[in-house]
């Protein structure tokens, strides 16, 4: 049977004419017993609501604070907070400072920030004078809203009202500073209490942690337990847990696990539980965080979650991909963090069959117009090589406001080379007027960067501030940009001007530029920047090496060589994939582990010959596993070439061969993949460390500029 709808009453005589008889004549008692039991038990049932307001009307027992609260209380929890606040606002002459402060702190609990702070200003100007639980109630919404100084103002109201070192006022204090970012005043708040309960405590561990301040966390922590007077709860635990987790210490994380034990929490309370296999997991201690999660016996969805993320931060995709499967079976229905983990492990598996059939999935459950669900969905796709997939699920996307749909998408063309579609989406973002966020920019710089945009790429990075203040990234796409563009004297002193320290990402980039255009002095002094920026980064050594024997000073190659040799650094080894009839084979450089070896480089040779006669010449300044090994034999056996192989005799002629690597293709190997798309008329789409190249007809996506 359907519920009758509830008829909107707009004031006061509206109610008059929606008497409800449920109730006879009540004694105040009576009605604050039946309000309190309401508030906690039909919560759900806005008509039983509506009853309560019509009886009290009838009885004039609206004008009472006591029972004009508990109504506004009883609509806010039954989620009709318009009718809360239409209630407030005709009846505001009942009201007293406790139903002023409940109704803020509902607006602030219910995310309407700015509504609070608005009916504070009202209670200063109009209103009977703010109590400590006033002050408590409205300094959150000061956070949310992401107002410093209005933050300030509340706190400077709150010491002229003498309230300022009341406890609660004084945690809810500390509390706003950290969210806004302000651990000084926060730590200063925190400091200057002369009484503290755990409330505070929390409230400054927890900053610490949201503000990146691990360390700080783990000290707070310490101090928390040497207060006698106070144990440490669940958010106590979990915060600092969080800290240990980010901040690498495990052996600190190890003695707070003990102390957990010690009082019971860490196998009752599912958030110290779940906080526990997260720091395990991110500190490298997979096998601990396993036997934590095998050891419970009631995993709720979180703790599943816990796990999945834990696979994916010890670079297991697999793994995360079947303890997604484990919960299904389980009987454990996914959220959007659990769809959102699964499709991102096998985007980096670039499994587009697995993330086809959990697409299939997410529709089927309801998360299809869920913005974290559907973000993912596009990054799935793109990085699976279907860009056609990724911009139907963008299209498919229900809110249009929302900027992390927007930047995936984005990101998806730059990924893919298609640097007029990335510029065309974010001019029409821009028109639908989505804000662009700190990703977004990055990525359209990025796009910018690798199709020669060099104006428009300025334009973009200047447009930028004062919304979003450029970062290391930004600064990096901007001298990729001018490095690829072969200015590479105006890239340095773009560097020597950046409003931030240069770190390796902007170095990185021009040093990339020098290899390019073969500009070995500037590389060299670059280079050694970086030795010193990044000394344990063997790619920079490798660089430098190869320009050096590229210009014919092979002593001084080697002697890079032996540096990097010396210090125990080893250049990373290039890994190729290929998924053959649902079946993942991994490749390395002369790799002859294979069993059907013998047909692969068979085939090597036969594509040798063939692009040999469409005119290749081979560059053997990528031949770099020597620097006397500057011959075309040894660039024939790279990772992707055994790969691709190993494709064209595997798969149907009119299958694509998708292929993976683990670095940067080099610009040889692009060359015999272009000649090879058009030889055998097939369609290849490599994705390597930065970017996809698809293959089609001799010619790629990123236009030989990438």
């Amino acid at each position: 049977m359907r519920t009758p709808k509830t008829p909107a009453l707009s004031s006061i005589d509206s109610f008059h004419r929606h008497r409800c008889t449920t109730y006879p004549a009540l004694t105040f008692t009576q009605l604050t017993t039946l309000l309190t039991n309401s508030t906690v038990t039909q919560a759900s049932n806005p008509r039983h609501a509506t009853q309560i307001h019509s009886h009290l009307i009838t009885t004039n027992s609206l004008p009472i604070p006591l029972l004009h609260t508990q109504l506004i209380n009883l609509y806010a929890k039954c989620g009709q907070l318009e009718q809360a606040v239409l209630t407030f606002r005709t009846t505001r002459h009942c009201s007293n400072v406790v139903t002023w402060t409940s109704l803020i702190t509902h607006l602030s609990h219910s995310h309407r920030p700015l509504e609070a702070l608005s009916l504070f200003a009202q209670l200063k100007r109009s209103g009977p004078s703010p109590n400590p639980h006033t002050f408590s109630a409205v300094l959150p919404a000061c956070a949310e809203a992401g107002s410093p100084a209005t933050g300030r103002q509340v706190h400077a109201l709150a010491h002229k009202h003498g309230v300022a070192s009341d406890v609660y006022v004084a945690s809810a204090l500390a509390d706003m500073y950290a969210k806004c970012g302000d651990m000084g005043d926060s730590q200063r708040v925190f400091d200057e209490m002369t009484q503290r309960n755990l409330v505070s405590w929390n409230a400054l561990i927890v900053g610490f942690v949201r503000n990146k301040m691990y360390h700080r966390a783990t000290e707070a922590f310490r101090e928390l337990l040497a207060d006698q007077a106070l144990s440490p709860d669940q958010v106590s635990f979990s915060s600092v847990l969080s800290a240990c987790a980010n901040g690498g210490g495990i052996d600190f994380g190890r003695g707070v696990h003990g102390h957990a034990v010690k009082l019971g929490m860490a196998s009752t309370l599912d958030y110290v539980r779940n906080s526990l296999i997260d720091m395990y997991s991110k500190c490298g201690c997979l096998d601990e965080a396993m036997k934590l999660f095998d050891s419970c016996s009631d995993r709720d969805v979180v703790t599943w979650n816990v796990m999945m993320m834990g696979w994916i931060e010890s670079d297991r995709m697999e793994n995360a991909c079947n303890c997604f499967r484990a919960m299904i079976r389980e009987g454990i229905s996914p959220d959007e963090a659990s769809f959102s983990t699964v499709l991102h492990a096998l985007a980096r598996l670039a499994s587009w069959g697995q993330g086809a059939a959990i697409h299939t999935l997410v529709v089927k459950t309801g998360f299809a117009s869920n913005r974290c669900v559907g973000s993912s969905l596009i990054s799935m796709y793109a990085k699976c090589g279907s860009l056609d997939d990724a911009y139907r699920s963008f299209e498919e996307a229900e809110d249009r406001t929302n900027v992390v749909a927007w930047t995936a998408m984005i990101t998806a063309f730059q990924q893919h080379g298609h640097g007029d579609d990335v510029i065309q989406l974010f001019e029409q973002m821009l028109r639908e007027g989505v804000e662009p966020d700190y990703i977004t920019f990055v990525s359209v710089l990025s796009a910018c960067s690798h199709n020669g945009l060099v104006d428009q790429g300025f334009k973009y990075f200047y447009s930028m501030s004062p919304k979003v203040t450029p970062g290391s990234e930004h600064y990096a796409c901007m001298v990729d940009m001018l490095g690829r563009a072969g200015r590479l004297d105006e890239a340095k002193r773009f560097i020597d001007t950046m409003a931030i320290r240069p770190d390796s990402s902007v170095w990185g980039a021009l040093l990339g530029a020098c290899r390019n255009y073969r500009n070995l002095e500037l590389g060299d002094e670059v280079a050694r920047r970086l030795f010193e920026i990044e000394p344990d980064n063997a790619g920079n050594y490798v660089l430098l090496s190869n320009m050096y024997a590229y210009h014919g000073r092979l002593e001084e190659a080697k002697e890079v060589r032996r540096t990097m040799e010396s210090t125990g650094l080893r250049k990373e080894t290039g890994c190729s994939w290929i998924d053959v009839w649902n079946e993942t084979y991994v490749f390395t450089v002369h790799d002859r582990s294979h069993d059907e070896t013998e047909q692969i480089y068979e085939m090597l040779g036969r594509l040798k010959e063939l692009v040999k006669a469409k005119g290749y010449a081979p560059d053997t300044q990528f031949a770099i596993n020597d620097v006397e090994e500057h011959k075309e034999q040894s660039m024939w056996y790279h990772s992707e070439r055994l790969a691709l192989s190993f494709g064209l005799i595997s798969l149907p002629v009119n299958a694509p061969i998708r292929i993976k690597k683990n670095l940067r293709t080099c610009g040889d190997c692009h060359t015999v993949m272009k000649l090879v798309s058009e030889i055998f008329r097939r369609k290849i789409i490599l994705r390597d460390a930065n970017r996809f190249h698809q293959f089609a007809d001799g010619s790629c996506s990123c236009k030989d500029y990438w």
